[in-house]
């Protein structure tokens, strides 16, 4: 590969990545010695200087990460915000009812969501796992394996919780549960 496809490797990888990228692992991926890659990460930067990017490589320790650089973080933010509040619309009462299945017995096989609610709850499972607000933390160790489930921080930042704690406690019979 020639200089100018490895640095396009390099901005690929990190872009993909999203988070700090050991340049250890950076240098076997490309195939690059370890001492190269500060000087692709610095030829990285030159082409978004000269272009105008909004986008660096810094370097934190031994690892390198994209970002956009803080002129834009109010557009980002603003932005992030959006996406949360729309991830958040148009939760179904199902949805909310396996939230709560969840958030109270987790780590949770999906079996036991069915069982709780009485139905299948795959498509609701699904949903939230798209959303994120749900996430796979495991499987159990029985036969066929089943995936376990849990929230996620997601799940905390939409409700507005700082941890599981926070959580209202588990209402008594003939009561409802609410998160307002």
């Amino acid at each position: 590969m020639q200089l100018n496809e490895i640095v396009s490797a390099l901005e690929a990888v990190l872009f993909a990545c999203g988070e700090p990228v050991d340049s250890s692992i950076l240098a076997e991926s490309l195939a690059v010695g370890q001492e190269d890659i500060k000087r692709l990460a610095a030829s990285l930067n030159a082409r978004y200087s000269d272009c105008g990017s909004s986008l660096r490589v810094i370097r934190l320790d031994d690892s390198y990460q994209l970002i956009a650089v803080e002129e834009w973080s109010d557009y980002i933010r603003s932005t992030f915000d959006r996406m949360d509040k729309k991830r958040n619309q148009g939760l179904s009462p199902a949805a909310v009812e396996v939230l709560t299945v969840i958030a109270y017995n987790q780590p949770v096989t999906r079996s036991f969501i069915d069982d709780v609610r009485g139905v299948d709850s795959g498509r609701v499972v699904n949903t939230l796992l798209e959303k994120e607000l749900i996430e796979e933390a495991g499987r159990l160790d029985i036969p066929g394996r089943p995936v376990l489930f849990r929230t996620t921080k997601s799940f905390l930042r939409c409700f507005g919780l700082s941890s599981l704690e926070a959580l209202p406690p588990v209402p008594e019979d003939g009561e409802q549960l609410s998160l307002d």
